[in-house]
Parts: structure tokens; C-alpha cells; sequence
């Protein structure tokens, strides 16, 4: 599944939506302004919510949560060691672990599990300007977990860069 989304985004209180290939709006991206913390909803078509995406308040270590009907579904946070790219950890609910690796900040970026890539971000197959790619590769993934993944390491980046 193939999914476009335009570069407009990320700040607080924007939201912005994310389309198919073919020009359909498939999610929205719902940015929740006047909070004390990062907030997002990712909305379907119709308006329902799929999951939201919040700024874990005390935590050593910038953190977002995203959870789905009131509860926890992943911890998205940025490896302590690092050297040559970024690389991000989310914890899902039942223990498993996603790796984020890539030039975050360039929109190229990929999330695995366990080696096996599950989603592609990339600037690099689009030509239109200000727009980027995300390609979800497994069939049976969970797009709006991989969307909200592709949102939290963003802006976690963008906070890091910015400090």
C-alpha cells in the first residue's frame, strides 16, 4: 500500500491528510492545538478514530505513546547510541520491538521487525515537490500503527534538531 503525504505538517494544530496512490484521502492526520503536550488523532475517511498519538509527559528521554480505544498500543523513543543515522525503538503493548532507522529529518526512512522491513518513508519514487512517500510492504501490517510510527519518530526528530 502506497500512501502520499504533503510536507505541510507537523506543527501543532495542523492537520493534513494522507492519500493512495490514487488521490483518494484515506487518513487524516488531526494535530491537536493548545495542549501541553504533542497531540494527534489519525482519523479514517469517515472520521473515526483510529488511533491517537500524545507526548509522554515525565520521561527522561522524549517520548510518544500511541494507543487505540484508551489504551497503550506502542512507546516510540530515540536509542541512546546512535552514531551515524537516526534510530528509534518502539515497544509495542505485548513486548515486541520495531527498529526506525534512517535520515528521519530527509524522509528516508525505513521500520522493521526483527530485519524484516514492515514499512519504506521516501522522498526518492516521488516527484512531486514537498511530498513523500509511505510504502507499507506487508499486507497484513497495521497501516494506522505504521502512520502513527512514521508521526511520532518525525516529530521526535524535529524536537531533537531543534534543541
Amino acid at each position: 500500500m502506497r500512501l502520499l503525504v504533503r510536507e505541510r505538517i507537523f506543527g501543532i494544530g495542523d492537520d493534513y491528510w494522507i492519500e493512495d496512490a490514487d488521490g483518494r484521502k484515506v487518513f487524516l492526520v488531526d494535530g491537536k492545538a493548545m495542549r501541553v503536550r504533542d497531540t494527534f488523532e489519525l482519523k479514517d475517511a469517515q472520521g473515526r478514530i483510529l488511533v491517537e498519538i500524545r507526548q509522554k509527559l515525565l520521561s527522561l528521554r522524549d517520548t510518544m505513546l500511541i494507543e487505540r480505544d484508551g489504551e497503550q498500543l506502542a512507546k516510540v523513543k530515540k536509542k541512546h547510541l546512535s552514531l551515524l543515522r537516526n534510530h528509534y525503538r518502539v515497544t509495542l503493548a505485548d513486548g515486541t520491538e520495531l527498529d526506525v532507522s534512517g535520515k528521519i529529518l530527509d524522509r528516508e526512512f525505513a521500520i522493521d521487525y526483527d530485519g524484516e522491513l514492515l514499512a519504506q518513508i521516501s522522498r526518492r519514487w516521488l516527484s512531486i515537490r514537498d511530498t513523500y512517500g509511505i510504502d507499507i510492504v506487508r499486507d497484513d501490517a497495521d497501516a494506522s500503527l505504521l502512520i502513527a510510527v512514521a508521526v511520532c519518530v518525525i516529530v521526535l526528530a524535529e524536537k531533537d534538531h531543534d534543541d
